[in-house]
């Protein structure tokens, strides 16, 4: 309790609390950054089919970009981690358990990696590893979508995130679904490429986007 003629004691802690979040906001905004540079590079400078393959591609065991798209698989990870760590108080628990949960299948994709190709089914064989791969990281993403749709209707999160978040799983689901229903009908080709590579730009996007926020919040 504040002391008579103190009133600045009471609000000492939550001054502490709001600087913590800002500094983890601000570093969630570097690692997204830093990942989605290290996870750009491994991609376009590797030897993958470009649009027609998979982003997991770079990561294969034996390519000579492999240790940069994990490097930044991690730092990716890690941003997640970061902005729920820095959401205001108040918010769904939801949103930051979401975050963390994305952030752990997002390390294991990382640390798991596929065979040459990446193959899934239903039209490829797909190894063990392939498949744990190919499993976390589909859970990663929609851990990410729906902690999005969780942030948008959390009043505590405030107008700015809110609104982020809003206009992420705005443009996340409908990318999600066609994602899903291309690789059933389509398969292994441009058409999976392309979605997939937008489906993590929104999600990349809005974490630094977010965290940027986070860091800049005056409470």
């Amino acid at each position: 309790m504040a002391e008579p003629g103190r009133p600045g004691t009471t609000t000492a802690p939550r001054a502490r609390a709001d600087v913590a979040r800002r500094v983890a906001g601000s570093a969630a905004a570097g690692c997204a950054l830093a990942g989605a540079v290290a996870v750009t590079v491994a991609v376009v400078a590797g030897p993958g089919p470009g649009l027609t393959g998979y982003v997991s591609e770079a990561g294969i065991a034996g390519s000579g970009h492999a240790t940069t798209y994990r490097i930044g698989i991690l730092a990716l990870a890690a941003a997640l981690l970061l902005v729920g760590a820095a959401l205001p108080p108040g918010v769904w628990a939801a949103a930051p358990a979401l975050l963390a949960t994305g952030a752990v299948f997002t390390a294991v994709s990382g640390a798991v990696t596929c065979s040459a190709g990446c193959p899934l089914p239903p039209f490829e064989r797909a190894t063990a590893a392939d498949l744990v791969h190919g499993g976390t990281s589909i859970a990663a993403t929609a851990s990410v979508v729906l902690a999005m749709v969780t942030l948008a209707v959390s009043g505590p999160a405030g107008p700015v995130l809110r609104r982020l978040a809003g206009l992420a799983a705005a443009v996340a689901l409908p990318l999600c679904a066609a994602v899903g229903l291309a690789m059933l009908v389509l398969g292994r080709g441009a058409v999976v490429g392309v979605l997939e590579r937008l489906v993590l730009a929104v999600a990349v996007l809005w974490g630094l986007s977010t965290a940027t926020a986070l860091a800049l919040a005056r409470r």
